[in-house]
């Protein structure tokens, strides 16, 4: 990846022409193409899973295939700050791609289910690494004008991922064969981790520290996200309450073995505390995420089970959400920095309002107004992360930038995991398991997304925190 330049004009208007011819148009597609693979990789494994277990059997072990793919990503992510500090982004960046074609070959080549789930988690362990590094890559390569257009780019990837990923999985079960899909994606990780290595080091600082790597930290937040995980997988009200309590006391532990390590640090300081600029930006994402995996996780069995659509047209449903992300993100990209409190402020209010909408149209309809919610869901995510990013990075101490960068999408999908355990326990007490009517449907979503809501309300209050006026010393923009 080119390296930055000075940035004497970072609050003017970047033309798309300038931005995609410049010297970091490689670096660019490096970025997008990392995305992609961790995107679309696990839409693509959901429409061949029926495929895979008539193959290789193990179907008790389906929701596996998702959680430790989940885990290893959250855990693969946290990593990743540390490791580019430590030695660049070329050997890590080439290291995460050949994981996860190594993990693609795995899953191709497995005879039963246990190397299959063997490969998946390798899977996570890279996609997770270069998702987060390509956070990290953008947080410090690109020059401050740029990162918006990086991040409009980034998400307009995530965004086509959520139409190509299953087409592609299709295509290979119907005239192919699912490994072939593996395959793929294996040729495509290979060649990026070939790219990546003979590219010059990346411009993201080192540091001469020699402190052994936090397995310990590590292994305790993989058993964390385990414990949440595996109380979502199968939800029964003690056993899941104690499991996601277990979960939650050693993400605990976790933090605060972290927050003292020093120059050793997986996370920013404070990383969930009110306190500073970076805590809230974290907590924001972290409170979002727990607040809206519901559409996901239920959206698509509630819709049906209420209003009789097709599979299918849930499915476009919820992709209404991807679709507005990339529009979004898009169209906002051009926005000067002077902006980015407005907003970060306009499209953490639209997700909290998609939140309260669904509250309300999901059991009452009509079916269109669930996808303008999921839409503006989606949406609201597209306006703001691009400028959260530019913001908190903006703000940080410069030894915390990729810190930071990497830890936005390992937060996220740390959200995901604990709010799937979450909305589980509260669909399973309000009768999901049982309900046999329409009724019975509809009094199920109304808890589901009430539950919610209180998570958008600290979203607000995070958000607030984070679009304060800074001191003239700490201000990003004139």
């Amino acid at each position: 990846m080119a390296a930055p330049g000075s940035d004497n004009s970072a609050d003017s208007f970047v033309p798309w022409r300038e931005f995609l011819t410049s010297a970091y148009a490689p670096s660019l597609a490096l970025v997008c193409l990392a995305v992609w693979l961790h995107a679309a990789d696990g839409l693509i494994v959901a429409t061949m899973l029926p495929s895979i277990v008539s193959d290789v059997g193990g179907a008790a072990l389906v929701g596996w295939s998702v959680s430790l793919y989940e885990i290893t990503s959250v855990v693969a992510g946290a990593a990743s700050a540390l490791l580019t500090m430590r030695h660049g982004l070329r050997r890590p960046m080439s290291l995460a791609a050949a994981l996860f074609g190594i993990g693609c070959l795995l899953s191709a080549l497995s005879p039963t289910m246990a190397l299959f789930l063997a490969g998946r988690a390798m899977q996570g362990l890279g996609g997770g690494g270069l998702v987060a590094m390509a956070f990290v890559a953008v947080g410090s390569i690109f020059p401050t004008r740029y990162t918006a257009r990086a991040i409009a780019m980034v998400s307009t990837f995530w965004g086509l991922s959520a139409f190509l990923g299953p087409l592609i999985g299709g295509f290979f079960v119907e005239y192919a064969t699912w490994r072939w899909g593996f395959g793929f994606f294996a040729l495509q990780a290979f060649g990026l981790s070939v790219w990546i290595a003979l590219r010059p080091d990346q411009a993201a600082s080192k540091t001469t520290d020699s402190g052994k790597f936090p397995l310990r930290r590590l292994a305790l937040l993989c058993l964390a996200v385990l414990l949440v995980s595996s109380g979502g997988v199968e939800v029964k009200p003690i056993q899941t309450s104690l499991l996601v309590a277990m979960g939650l006391s050693c993400l605990v532990i976790f933090l605060r073995l972290d927050g003292r390590a020093g120059t050793d640090r997986l996370l920013p300081n404070h990383p969930f505390g009110l306190g500073t600029t970076t805590g809230a930006a974290l907590l924001m994402i972290l409170s979002l995420s727990i607040a809206t995996v519901a559409l996901t996780a239920f959206g698509p069995l509630l819709v049906i089970a209420i209003h009789g659509v097709s599979a299918l047209t849930a499915g476009y449903i919820i992709a209404c959400s991807s679709i507005g992300w990339s529009i979004a993100a898009v169209l906002v990209s051009g926005s000067p920095e002077r902006f980015d409190r407005l907003m970060i402020a306009a499209g953490i209010t639209l997700v909290v309002l998609s939140i309260a909408g669904f509250l309300y149209a999901v059991p009452n309809g009509p079916v269109w107004l669930i996808a303008v919610f999921a839409a503006m869901d989606g949406a609201g995510f597209g306006v703001a992360w691009t400028f959260i990013l530019r913001r908190t990075t903006s703000l940080a101490e410069p030894g915390e930038v990729q810190r930071i960068s990497g830890a936005m999408p390992t937060v996220q999908r740390l959200g995901y995991a604990l709010g799937a355990a979450y909305i589980g326990i509260v669909a399973n007490a309000s009768g999901f398991v049982t309900m046999s009517t329409t009724q019975a449907a509809s009094d199920v979503a109304r808890w589901v997304f009430l539950a919610c809501l209180p998570f958008g309300l600290i979203a607000l209050m995070a958000m607030f925190t984070l679009v304060r006026k800074q001191p003239a010393s700490r201000e990003v923009s004139a």
